[in-house]
Protein backbone atom coordinates (compact mmCIF):
# COMPACT_ATOMS: atom_id res chain seq x y z
CA UNK A 1 0.00 0.00 0.00
CA UNK A 2 0.96 3.59 -0.66
CA UNK A 3 2.63 5.81 1.98
CA UNK A 4 0.90 8.44 3.94
CA UNK A 5 1.15 12.06 2.71
CA UNK A 6 -1.07 13.41 5.38
CA UNK A 7 -0.43 12.47 9.72
CA UNK A 8 -3.44 11.87 12.21
CA UNK A 9 -2.51 16.21 12.93
CA UNK A 10 -4.78 16.38 9.99
CA UNK A 11 -8.87 16.88 10.00
CA UNK A 12 -9.50 13.81 10.76
CA UNK A 13 -13.57 12.13 10.37
CA UNK A 14 -13.99 8.66 11.67
CA UNK A 15 -17.02 7.12 9.44
CA UNK A 16 -18.31 3.88 10.47
CA UNK A 17 -21.00 1.55 9.06
CA UNK A 18 -22.74 -0.27 11.33
CA UNK A 19 -25.32 -3.33 11.97
CA UNK A 20 -26.62 -2.17 14.71
CA UNK A 21 -27.76 1.04 14.39
CA UNK A 22 -29.14 -0.11 11.31
CA UNK A 23 -31.43 -2.90 12.24
CA UNK A 24 -34.98 -3.29 13.34
CA UNK A 25 -33.43 -3.69 16.77
CA UNK A 26 -35.42 -5.90 18.95
CA UNK A 27 -34.87 -5.42 22.78
CA UNK A 28 -34.67 -9.01 23.48
CA UNK A 29 -31.59 -9.63 21.46
CA UNK A 30 -28.86 -11.96 23.34
CA UNK A 31 -26.18 -10.37 22.80
CA UNK A 32 -24.11 -12.85 23.89
CA UNK A 33 -25.24 -14.93 21.07
CA UNK A 34 -25.01 -12.38 18.65
CA UNK A 35 -22.46 -11.95 16.07
CA UNK A 36 -22.07 -8.33 15.70
CA UNK A 37 -24.38 -7.04 19.15
CA UNK A 38 -22.31 -6.41 22.55
CA UNK A 39 -23.63 -5.47 25.91
CA UNK A 40 -21.93 -2.94 28.01
CA UNK A 41 -22.61 -1.44 31.05
CA UNK A 42 -26.26 -1.44 29.77
CA UNK A 43 -26.04 -0.19 26.54
CA UNK A 44 -25.89 -2.24 23.66
CA UNK A 45 -23.42 -1.91 20.89
CA UNK A 46 -22.27 -3.07 17.21
CA UNK A 47 -18.20 -4.01 16.78
CA UNK A 48 -17.86 -1.35 14.39
CA UNK A 49 -19.42 0.83 16.88
CA UNK A 50 -16.94 -0.07 19.22
CA UNK A 51 -13.79 0.16 16.62
CA UNK A 52 -15.04 3.51 16.05
CA UNK A 53 -15.01 5.15 19.47
CA UNK A 54 -11.97 3.93 20.49
CA UNK A 55 -10.19 5.46 17.02
CA UNK A 56 -12.66 8.71 17.76
CA UNK A 57 -10.52 8.75 21.21
CA UNK A 58 -7.14 7.85 19.76
CA UNK A 59 -6.98 10.19 17.44
CA UNK A 60 -9.87 13.26 18.23
CA UNK A 61 -11.87 12.97 14.82
CA UNK A 62 -15.42 13.95 14.14
CA UNK A 63 -17.41 10.76 14.75
CA UNK A 64 -19.54 9.91 12.08
CA UNK A 65 -22.42 6.91 11.41
CA UNK A 66 -23.33 6.17 7.98
CA UNK A 67 -27.10 5.50 8.63
CA UNK A 68 -29.53 3.37 6.12
CA UNK A 69 -33.19 4.67 5.19
CA UNK A 70 -34.34 1.39 4.97
CA UNK A 71 -33.26 -0.74 8.75
CA UNK A 72 -31.51 -4.31 8.34
CA UNK A 73 -33.74 -7.09 9.91
CA UNK A 74 -33.07 -8.20 13.68
CA UNK A 75 -32.00 -11.40 12.92
CA UNK A 76 -28.67 -11.90 12.04
CA UNK A 77 -29.16 -14.47 9.15
CA UNK A 78 -31.68 -12.39 7.94
CA UNK A 79 -29.66 -9.43 7.81
CA UNK A 80 -26.52 -11.50 5.81
CA UNK A 81 -29.39 -12.66 3.43
CA UNK A 82 -30.56 -9.08 2.70
CA UNK A 83 -27.05 -8.48 2.19
CA UNK A 84 -26.21 -10.76 0.19
CA UNK A 85 -29.29 -10.24 -2.29
CA UNK A 86 -27.64 -5.89 -2.08
CA UNK A 87 -24.57 -7.73 -2.83
CA UNK A 88 -25.96 -9.68 -5.77
CA UNK A 89 -27.93 -7.06 -7.04
CA UNK A 90 -25.25 -4.52 -6.87
CA UNK A 91 -27.51 -2.26 -4.62
CA UNK A 92 -27.02 1.37 -3.82
CA UNK A 93 -28.81 1.64 0.27
CA UNK A 94 -30.22 5.08 0.53
CA UNK A 95 -28.31 6.60 3.33
CA UNK A 96 -30.35 8.55 6.39
CA UNK A 97 -27.11 10.37 7.25
CA UNK A 98 -24.25 12.77 5.32
CA UNK A 99 -21.30 14.31 6.34
CA UNK A 100 -21.74 18.37 5.98
CA UNK A 101 -18.21 19.32 4.98
CA UNK A 102 -16.62 16.24 3.34
CA UNK A 103 -13.74 18.86 2.06
CA UNK A 104 -12.98 19.83 5.74
CA UNK A 105 -11.44 16.19 6.07
CA UNK A 106 -7.87 15.16 5.33
CA UNK A 107 -8.10 11.97 6.58
CA UNK A 108 -10.67 9.08 6.68
CA UNK A 109 -10.93 6.28 9.05
CA UNK A 110 -13.71 3.97 7.21
CA UNK A 111 -15.14 1.01 9.75
CA UNK A 112 -17.05 -1.69 8.38
CA UNK A 113 -18.00 -4.89 8.34
CA UNK A 114 -16.65 -7.60 5.96
CA UNK A 115 -20.18 -8.83 4.42
CA UNK A 116 -19.78 -11.84 2.12
CA UNK A 117 -16.21 -11.14 1.61
CA UNK A 118 -16.94 -7.60 0.46
CA UNK A 119 -17.42 -3.82 1.66
CA UNK A 120 -21.51 -3.66 2.83
CA UNK A 121 -23.49 -2.01 -0.14
CA UNK A 122 -23.88 0.83 2.11
CA UNK A 123 -20.59 1.75 2.98
CA UNK A 124 -20.45 1.59 -1.09
CA UNK A 125 -23.50 4.32 -1.13
CA UNK A 126 -21.31 6.69 1.38
CA UNK A 127 -18.14 6.30 -0.80
CA UNK A 128 -19.92 7.19 -3.93
CA UNK A 129 -21.28 10.06 -2.17
CA UNK A 130 -18.48 12.59 -2.07
CA UNK A 131 -14.99 12.89 -3.58
CA UNK A 132 -12.30 11.53 -2.01
CA UNK A 133 -9.51 13.18 -3.71
CA UNK A 134 -6.19 13.96 -1.91
CA UNK A 135 -7.45 11.85 1.20
CA UNK A 136 -5.85 9.39 3.01
CA UNK A 137 -8.48 6.57 4.42
CA UNK A 138 -7.49 4.00 6.75
CA UNK A 139 -9.47 0.29 6.72
CA UNK A 140 -10.82 -0.96 9.66
CA UNK A 141 -12.75 -3.97 9.23
CA UNK A 142 -14.62 -6.47 11.23
CA UNK A 143 -15.04 -9.81 10.15
CA UNK A 144 -15.77 -13.73 11.71
CA UNK A 145 -13.16 -15.59 9.70
CA UNK A 146 -12.11 -13.73 6.46
CA UNK A 147 -10.15 -10.47 7.43
CA UNK A 148 -9.75 -7.91 5.03
CA UNK A 149 -10.86 -9.45 2.11
CA UNK A 150 -10.44 -7.44 -1.25
CA UNK A 151 -12.04 -4.41 0.62
CA UNK A 152 -8.57 -2.42 0.56
CA UNK A 153 -8.88 -2.74 -3.73
CA UNK A 154 -12.42 -2.29 -3.59
CA UNK A 155 -11.76 1.11 -1.27
CA UNK A 156 -9.08 2.30 -3.50
CA UNK A 157 -11.40 1.11 -7.06
CA UNK A 158 -14.32 3.22 -5.07
CA UNK A 159 -12.17 6.39 -4.31
CA UNK A 160 -10.15 6.99 -7.45
CA UNK A 161 -6.97 9.87 -6.12
CA UNK A 162 -7.02 8.84 -2.65
CA UNK A 163 -4.40 7.02 -0.71
CA UNK A 164 -5.68 3.56 0.55
CA UNK A 165 -3.23 2.39 3.27
CA UNK A 166 -3.02 -0.81 4.70
CA UNK A 167 -6.14 -1.88 6.82
CA UNK A 168 -6.60 -3.18 10.08
CA UNK A 169 -8.97 -6.23 10.37
CA UNK A 170 -10.33 -7.35 13.95
CA UNK A 171 -12.60 -9.91 14.20
CA UNK A 172 -15.79 -8.93 15.37
CA UNK A 173 -15.82 -11.23 18.76
CA UNK A 174 -12.60 -9.55 20.07
CA UNK A 175 -13.48 -5.57 18.94
CA UNK A 176 -14.69 -4.41 21.97
CA UNK A 177 -10.96 -5.94 23.64
CA UNK A 178 -8.92 -4.59 20.82
CA UNK A 179 -7.80 -1.22 22.01
CA UNK A 180 -4.32 -1.99 22.01
CA UNK A 181 -4.17 -3.17 18.34
CA UNK A 182 -6.29 -0.49 16.69
CA UNK A 183 -3.88 2.16 18.94
CA UNK A 184 -0.84 0.58 17.59
CA UNK A 185 -2.36 0.15 14.18
CA UNK A 186 -2.90 3.81 14.00
CA UNK A 187 0.25 4.91 15.54
CA UNK A 188 2.06 3.68 13.17
CA UNK A 189 -0.34 4.39 10.47
CA UNK A 190 0.63 7.75 11.66
CA UNK A 191 4.72 7.49 11.43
Amino acid sequence: MPEAESSLSDKILVAYFSRMGNMEFDENVDASTSASVNLQDGEYFGNAQFLAQMAQEITGGDLFFIETVEKYPSGYRDTTNQANDEKSADARPELASHVEDMDSYDTVILIYPNWWGGLPQATKTFLEEYDFSDKTIYPLCTHEGSGLSDTENDLAELCPGSVVLEGLSVRGGSAANSQEAVSEWLDGLAD
